[in-house]
């Protein structure tokens, strides 16, 4: 008996849809086990954490908060994997991406500015930050064919400490681990800014930017759909030796993938900084451009369904955050990514056994 291993010619949808249910279903069966071995009911963890994260508006609202850096940094990253380049660096990204919309926030223009014209160059400095340093990866990866994943991880920890220099150093207040705090102008207008007119805004403390992310995800659906940059990554992720017999130029697609990659998930940064923390500061994020990578494979690569998942996993971090033992959102993000791995090569391959150069079982 022989065990074969052969990738199928072609995968269903309503296979990928059902593979992602199933891995999501067992990855919360094995988080409750492990929470139970650690001496919590998974039953009455997972009830609460759904309560504290949907049931009321302040939790739907904590929620929003939540996704909207997570939206635009699976955005990101799925540009580059729809063209099969694994970019996991959007965490790095994302650091830059705030780094450069501090710079425009507290020192290229004056406090004084309009508010639309202050976040419009934000937003321009957050995308070309993020989408300069996804491009370092890029560029070795079109034209020395250097392993982007390494490399796009690695500028990951190179972010960290360039940020770290000018929090510590030029631009921090006081000494501390943080600059000086925006000006207004350079704040995301939040829902509880409306609330002497609409009163049930009071508490609500999403921004603005999740607006920004929905935006950016109908604009990629539109541009994957319709466009020529749309076949191209199609084809390009499929079969690459066709893209090239097509005259496409591969080095620019890629190089062009990773900008406009870092340059969302550069945006996530931007965002987080105008919307919630109205400065530059130390540990601002708790790994939202990791987490990006598990949103963007449960959506399938799809810009529209990473508006939910984003919102969903977004829930998950407000609900796991107020259950003890800390920790239990990373935990539960881990067992995610493994079983969506895992059900992705079930769906794409398939096990045969064979005995005698005849297929007995499938």
């Amino acid at each position: 008996m022989q065990l074969k291993v052969e990738r199928r010619l072609e995968v269903p949808g309503w296979m990928s849809l059902l593979a992602i249910i199933v891995a999501v279903i067992a990855a919360l069966f094995i988080g409750g086990i492990l929470l139970a071995y650690g001496g919590l009911n998974p039953v009455v963890a997972y009830k609460q954490m759904f309560k504290i994260a949907f049931t009321d508006k302040y939790s739907l609202s904590d929620t929003l908060v939540k996704a909207t850096p997570l939206l635009l940094a699976s955005l990101g990253v799925t540009v580059a994997f729809r063209m099969k380049l694994w970019n996991i660096g959007a965490e790095g990204q994302l650091l830059i991406g705030a780094w450069g919309a501090t710079l425009v926030a507290l020192f290229l223009l004056p406090k004084d500015t309009s508010r639309p014209v202050m976040l419009l160059v934000m937003v321009i400095a957050g995308f070309i930050g993020g989408g300069l340093w996804g491009l370092i990866p890029g560029v070795l990866k079109a034209y020395l064919n250097v392993n982007e994943i390494i490399t796009s991880l690695m500028l990951t920890y190179v972010a960290v400490f360039f940020n770290n220099y000018f929090i510590y150093g030029p631009w921090s207040a006081g000494g501390f681990g943080l600059t000086a705090q925006f000006p207004k102008s350079a704040w995301f207008p939040r829902l509880l800014d409306y609330a002497d007119p609409y009163p049930y805004f009071r508490g609500m403390t999403a921004h603005t930017g999740f607006l920004l992310g929905v935006l950016v995800a109908f604009i990629l659906y539109a541009l994957f759909k319709r466009s020529q940059w749309g076949y191209k990554t199609k084809l390009i992720g499929d079969n690459p030796n066709a893209a090239r017999f097509a005259g496409i130029n591969i080095r620019r697609q890629i190089m062009l993938a990773f900008l406009i990659s870092g340059g969302l998930a550069g945006l996530a940064g931007m965002s987080e900084v105008a919307g919630v923390v109205h400065r530059l500061q130390e540990s601002f994020s708790p790994g939202y451009g990791f987490t990006a990578i598990i949103v963007a494979w449960l959506a399938n690569l799809n810009p529209l369904l990473v508006i939910i998942v984003a919102y969903l996993f977004g829930g998950l971090l407000v609900g796991g955050d107020a259950i003890q033992p800390a920790g239990i959102p990373l935990m539960i993000q881990g067992i995610i990514m493994f079983c969506v791995i895992s059900a992705s090569l079930l769906t794409r391959y398939r096990v045969r056994f064979v005995r005698k150069d005849k297929v007995i079982s499938t």
